[in-house]
């Protein structure tokens, strides 16, 4: 469940502060960004293969891992920037007996792992922290661009010829389309939607399997671009994409 004593900061823009991170996870045990697992478990089952290798990244002090192990899926790997969390991370695991969960210290922007070493990597909300100071949506500033190319080459390179990447976000078809679409990458683009009134995202991009039809991968139709901040929950609304009312 989210926690609902933890108190966000005053602007989305400290979450770019890496001690944030670290005073944060000191004496947050737990929080949960868009949603828990038992709203796109059902996602995760169709998705991925109990035999997967797993990375996760940016796992914080969530418990995605561990919901990941309840349904046998044990060979993972978290990462996060935070040495806190990370101690933090490898202590709860240990003290549960998830003993073949790996957790590293590691910077998704240079993720130290050789070239094709997973099935999946997974991200939740993590990428969504890169676009906190991007500016105009609908054209990012070139620095955001930047740290969010260096991510998805990143996941590119390290994941298997026919792996996957699931990113689970705010960050809607409009805006993610041409980052993740980009002409170097070979993956198709999907997605799913899930979440009571709003609407968060469920991206599957399937590495080798890019089609020459411009929306031919794609199994829903863009929702409507209108957020709205009493529909999110806990620190969730920070992550809103802010939109002009005169926008056309």
């Amino acid at each position: 469940m989210e926690n609902p004593n933890s108190v966000g900061p005053p602007s989305a823009l400290t979450y770019l502060d890496p001690h944030y991170w670290d005073e944060r996870f000191s004496s947050e045990e737990h929080y949960e960004w868009f949603k828990d697992y038992s709203h796109f478990q059902h996602l995760i089952k169709s998705n991925i293969k109990t035999s997967s290798s797993v990375l996760e990244l940016g796992c914080g002090n969530s418990q995605l891992c561990e919901e990941l192990y309840k349904d046998g899926i044990v060979d993972i790997t978290c990462i996060d920037l935070s040495s806190v969390a990370v101690e933090k991370m490898q202590s709860r695991l240990l003290s549960k007996g998830y003993k073949e969960i790996k957790v590293v210290q590691a910077n998704m922007l240079d993720l130290p792992f050789d070239s094709e070493s997973f099935d999946v990597v997974i991200e939740k909300g993590t990428m969504d922290v890169l676009f906190v100071d991007a500016g105009d949506p609908w054209n990012p500033r070139p620095e955001t661009v930047s740290k969010v190319m260096a991510t998805l080459d990143g996941v590119h390179r390290v994941l298997k010829p026919d792996g996957i990447f699931i990113s689970i976000t705010f960050g809607q078809p409009h805006f993610r389309r041409p980052l993740f679409k980009d002409p170097k990458f070979t993956w198709s683009m999907e997605y799913n939607t899930f979440g009571d009134g709003f609407h968060y995202f469920f991206y599957i991009l399937r590495k080798g399997k890019r089609s020459n039809e411009e929306n031919e991968d794609e199994k829903c139709s863009d929702p409507s671009i209108s957020l709205y901040q009493d529909e999110l929950e806990g620190e969730d609304y920070l992550f809103r994409t802010r939109i002009d009312d005169d926008e056309d």
